[in-house]
C-alpha cells in the first residue's frame, strides 16, 4: 500500500476520533459545570437536570435514525452536518443569557452528535477494509471514549476555574471547525449497500416514549406523581410502546428490529447496557455537586477527584476487550456488577466530612466498573448475530447507554431535589436513595451477566440470527418472506 494512502487512513481516524472525543466528553465536561451554572444562571435543580438530559435524550432518540441516513444519503454528508450542527450549538451553549436557552442549545448540540458517533464508526469500518487494521482503527476509535472522559471532569474543572462555565462549551468550537476543514479535505464519501428504509412512525413513537418518561421523572418532584400532566405523559410513554409493539413487527426495515429480542443474550445486553450508563450518570450527577458543594471543592479539584474512573477506563478497556475476546463476556461482566454494587453500596455511607482518601477509594470502584463494562456488552448484543443485524444490535446497545444516561440523571435529581438549597447535611441524607437504586442496578447487571452468557441463552441468540439468514445472504428484504412474531 503507498505510504501517502496509509497517512491519509490514519488522518480519517483521527478525524473520527477527535469527533467522538468531544461529543463523548460533553456528557462528563458538563456535570463539574453544573453548580456554577446554578449561580450563575440561577439555575433549578430539574433545570441541571434537563442541561444533562436535553444532551443524552436526543442521542438516544435518534442515534439510530443518524446512522441509517448516513447510509442513504452519504456518510461524509451526514458527519460534516453533524459538525456543523454541534459547534453552532457548542457556540450558543456558550452564549445563552438563561437556562432555557442553554437546554435549548444542548439539544441541537445533540442532534449534531447524533450525527457523529454511529457515523465516524461507519466511516472508519469502511476506511479500513483489512479485517485486521479495521480491529486495530476500531479499537482505538473506541478508547476515545475513556480518554473523553477521563479528560472531561480534569478540563471542565480547569476552564470553569479558569475562563467560567460558558468556556466548557466554546473549547468545542476550534477543534470542530478543525474537523470540518479536514473532513471536506481528506474524508471520502461511502454509502452502504443496501440503506435501510426510513421509518418516520417509529421514530416519533421512541421520542414519545423517551420524551415523556423523562420528562415526567424531573417534573414529578414538582408537581408530584398524581398530577394530571404527570399521569398524562406516563399515558402516552404506555400507548406509545404499545404503539411500537404493534406497528414495528409490520414493517421491512423497522427502526427498532424487535425479532432481534428473541436473543435472551441480545435483551438482557440492552438492559444492561441501559443499567450501566443509569448508575454511571446518577454517579456523576451527584458526585461533583457533593464534591463542590458539599465538600466545597474547586471545579478543578473536583475533577481531579474523578480522574481515577476516567485513568481506569483507559487502563482497563483494551485489556477487558482481550479477555472478552479469549474467555468470553461472563467474567467481566460479573466484575462490572460487583464493582458498581460495591461502589453503590460504599457511597451510601459518604457524608461531609468522609476523609477523602475514602472517597477516591470508592471512585476507584466506579472506574473499575466503567473500564471492564462496555466491551462485553457489545460483545454480548452481536454475538451469534448475522452480518446483516450486527450494526442494527450495536446502535440499539449505543441506544441503551444513552437512555441509561439520561434516566439516571432525571431520577438521581428527583432523589435529591431541592435537598443542596437546605446545605451539605440534608444533601448527604437525600443522596443513600441514590447509591441504593445504584447498588440494585449493579445486582441486576452480575445477575443478568451470568444468566445471558450461558448455553441456553446463547442457543436463543442462533435461533434469532435465524430469522435473518436470507437477509444475511444479500437477498432484497422485500423480495423474501421473513418470518415474523
Amino acid at each position: 500500500m503507498p505510504e501517502s494512502r496509509q497517512h491519509r487512513r490514519f488522518l480519517v481516524l483521527a478525524i473520527c476520533c477527535a469527533s467522538i472525543v468531544v461529543v463523548v466528553m460533553d456528557i462528563s465536561i458538563v456535570n463539574v459545570a453544573l453548580p456554577t451554572i446554578r449561580s450563575d444562571l440561577h439555575a433549578s435543580e430539574s433545570g441541571l437536570q434537563w442541561t444533562v438530559d436535553a444532551y443524552t435524550l436526543v442521542l438516544a432518540g435518534f442515534l439510530v435514525l443518524a446512522g441509517s441516513a448516513a447510509d442513504r444519503v452519504g456518510r461524509r454528508r451526514v458527519f460534516l452536518v453533524g459538525l456543523a450542527a454541534f459547534g453552532l450549538g457548542s457556540l450558543l451553549c456558550g452564549l445563552a443569557p438563561s437556562i432555557g436557552w442553554l437546554i435549548a442549545a444542548r439539544a441541537l448540540q445533540a442532534v449534531g452528535g447524533t450525527m457523529l458517533n454511529p457515523v465516524a464508526m461507519a466511516i472508519v469500518a469502511t476506511t479500513f477494509p483489512d479485517p485486521a487494521e479495521r480491529a486495530r482503527a476500531i479499537g482505538v476509535f473506541g478508547s476515545m471514549s475513556g480518554l473523553a472522559l477521563a479528560l472531561g471532569p480534569i478540563l471542565g474543572g480547569a476552564l470553569v476555574d479558569g475562563l467560567g462555565w460558558r468556556s466548557v462549551f466554546w473549547v468545542n468550537v476550534p477543534i470542530v471547525a478543525a474537523a470540518i476543514v479536514c473532513t471536506a479535505l481528506f474524508v471520502p464519501e461511502s454509502r452502504a449497500a443496501r440503506a435501510r428504509r426510513f421509518d418516520p412512525v417509529g421514530q416519533t413513537l421512541v421520542v414519545l416514549v423517551l420524551g415523556s418518561v423523562v420528562y415526567a421523572i424531573i417534573e414529578s418532584r414538582v408537581l408530584g406523581w398524581t398530577s394530571p400532566l404527570i399521569l398524562g405523559l406516563l399515558a402516552v410513554a404506555v400507548l406509545g410502546a404499545l404503539g411500537i409493539l404493534g406497528y414495528e413487527p409490520r414493517r421491512i426495515d423497522p427502526l427498532l428490529e424487535l425479532r432481534l429480542f428473541r436473543s435472551v443474550s441480545f435483551s438482557a445486553a440492552i438492559v444492561m447496557a441501559l443499567f450501566a450508563l443509569c448508575g454511571f450518570g446518577a454517579f456523576l450527577f451527584v458526585t461533583t455537586q457533593y464534591l463542590q458543594d458539599v465538600r466545597g471543592m474547586s471545579a478543578l479539584t473536583a475533577g481531579l477527584c474523578v480522574l481515577p474512573v476516567g485513568v481506569l477506563v483507559i487502563v482497563l478497556s483494551p485489556f477487558t476487550g482481550r479477555l472478552v475476546g479469549v474467555r468470553g463476556p461472563r467474567l467481566p461482566l460479573v466484575v462490572a456488577g460487583a464493582a458498581l454494587a460495591l461502589g453503590g453500596g460504599a457511597s451510601i455511607w459518604l457524608g461531609p466530612a468522609t476523609p477523602l482518601p475514602a472517597v477516591l477509594a470508592i471512585h476507584l470502584l466506579f472506574g473499575v466498573f466503567l473500564g471492564t463494562v462496555n466491551p462485553p456488552i457489545t460483545n454480548t448484543a452481536v454475538s451469534g448475530m448475522p452480518r446483516s443485524m450486527a450494526g442494527v444490535a450495536a446502535s440499539l446497545a449505543s441506544t441503551g447507554r444513552q437512555t441509561g444516561t439520561t434516566l439516571g440523571v432525571a431520577i438521581a435529581g428527583t432523589i435529591v431535589g431541592s435537598a443542596l438549597t437546605r446545605g451539605g447535611a440534608a444533601y448527604t441524607s437525600a443522596e443513600p436513595g441514590v447509591w441504593w437504586m445504584v447498588l440494585g442496578l449493579g445486582v441486576g447487571i452480575l445477575v443478568l451477566g451470568l444468566l445471558s452468557t450461558g448455553r441456553r441463552a446463547m442457543a436463543t441468540a442462533g435461533r434469532a440470527a435465524a430469522l435473518f439468514e436470507e437477509v444475511d445472504q444479500g437477498s432484497d428484504p422485500r423480495t423474501v418472506s421473513l418470518r415474523r412474531w
